[in-house]
C-alpha cells in the first residue's frame, strides 16, 4: 500500500497541480489510514503480520477507521481523512479498475462553528502595540501584523512574497499560486505598505526583489510557526485576553471588511475563496454586528 500512496500523491501533484502542502496531507492522511489497518489486520489470527493488501481493503475497514479518528479528532479531521481516502480508491478505481469501497460514504456533518475575531479596537491596539523587542525585529513584526490584517492573507502566502510581489506604486501585493494554485492581487493599504517599506529600510543585511519579504534578521525566510509565535507575543504585549492566531486576522479582515459595508463578491476574491459559499460564513459572524447596529439606531428596537 506505500507504494501505491506515493504513486497516488505524485499523481494529484501532477494532474490538478495540487500544492504541496495538500499533496503532504494527503499522504499523511493516507498513511495514518495504513497504521489503522497494520494495527487491525495484526490483531487477527489471518493477518498476524499486520499486512495490509489494498484489494482487501472495504467499507467496513474505512468506517472503523473514522470512527476511531472521530474519538480523539474534530469532525473536521475525520471530513478531511475521508475526502483523502475518497481521492485514493477515485485514483485506484481509474488507473487499476479495482473497486471502489468508499464510494457511498458519506461526511460528517460539520459543527456549525463561527471564526473568533477581534473587536475593531482591538484589532488596531494588537497592530499598534509596542512589542517586546526592539530594532529591526520590532520593525519587522509591526510589518507582518499590519499586512495580514490589512489584507487578509494567508499565513503561509505571506511567509511566500518576494519583494518583487509588492507594487508601491499601487499599493498592492500579488499572491502567487496560493491555495488552489491561483494568483491574485490584493490592496495593502497605505499604513501596512509604509510597514513593508519601514522594514526594508531596516533590514540589517541587502535585499533583491527576489528576495523574501518577512524573514530573520539573518535573512532566512520565515516559516508560518514562526509568525504565529511572534503575534502570540505581540498579544500578550497588546494586553488583550482573546488569543489571535495569524488566521484569526484573516477572519477579522474579512469580518471589518463586511461590516463597513464590502460587498462578499469583493471579499471573496481578495481572501482567495474558490467558493463564495465559503466567504458567506462571515455574515453569520456579522449578525451580532447588525443587531446592535440596530438596537442603538432604530427609535423601537
Amino acid at each position: 500500500m506505500t507504494e501505491e500512496i506515493e504513486a497516488f500523491a505524485a499523481a494529484i501533484g501532477k494532474a490538478s497541480r495540487a500544492a504541496a502542502n495538500t499533496v503532504a496531507a494527503y499522504r499523511s492522511d493516507l498513511h495514518d489510514f495504513q497504521r489503522y489497518l497494520a494495527a487491525r489486520a495484526a490483531a487477527t489470527i489471518d493477518a498476524p503480520d499486520g499486512a495490509v493488501a489494498p484489494g482487501k481493503i472495504d467499507a467496513d475497514h474505512v468506517r472503523g477507521y473514522l470512527a476511531e479518528v472521530m474519538r480523539h479528532a474534530s469532525r473536521a479531521t475525520v471530513q478531511r481523512r475521508l475526502f483523502a481516502i475518497k481521492a485514493y480508491f477515485r485514483w485506484r478505481e481509474a488507473t487499476l479498475g479495482a473497486d471502489n469501497p468508499a464510494r457511498t460514504l458519506r461526511s460528517p456533518k460539520l459543527e456549525q462553528r463561527l471564526p473568533q475575531v477581534l473587536a475593531e479596537r482591538d484589532a488596531a491596539r494588537l497592530v499598534d502595540a509596542e512589542g517586546d523587542l526592539a530594532g529591526p525585529a520590532a520593525v519587522r513584526d509591526r510589518a507582518i501584523l499590519e499586512v495580514l490584517y490589512a489584507s487578509g492573507l494567508r499565513v503561509s502566502e505571506l511567509t511566500g512574497l518576494c519583494w518583487r510581489d509588492i507594487d508601491e506604486q499601487l499599493a498592492m501585493v500579488m499572491v502567487r499560486a496560493g491555495k488552489g494554485n491561483k494568483d491574485r492581487l490584493v490592496p495593502l493599504g497605505e499604513p501596512a505598505l509604509d510597514a513593508l517599506i519601514a522594514w526594508r529600510a531596516a533590514l540589517p543585511i541587502a535585499w533583491s526583489p527576489d528576495g523574501p519579504v518577512v524573514t530573520n534578521l539573518r535573512g532566512g525566510r520565515l516559516t508560518p510557526r514562526s509568525v504565529q509565535k511572534i503575534i502570540a507575543r505581540r498579544t500578550a504585549s497588546a494586553g488583550l485576553a482573546a488569543a489571535i492566531t495569524p488566521h484569526g486576522l484573516r477572519h477579522c479582515f474579512a469580518t471589518h471588511m463586511l461590516n463597513a459595508g464590502a460587498d462578499l463578491r469583493s471579499i471573496q476574491e481578495m481572501l482567495g475563496h474558490s467558493s463564495l459559499q465559503t466567504t458567506q460564513r462571515y455574515t453569520h459572524v456579522s449578525v451580532k454586528h447588525l443587531k446592535e447596529v440596530y438596537r442603538r439606531a432604530h427609535p423601537r428596537a
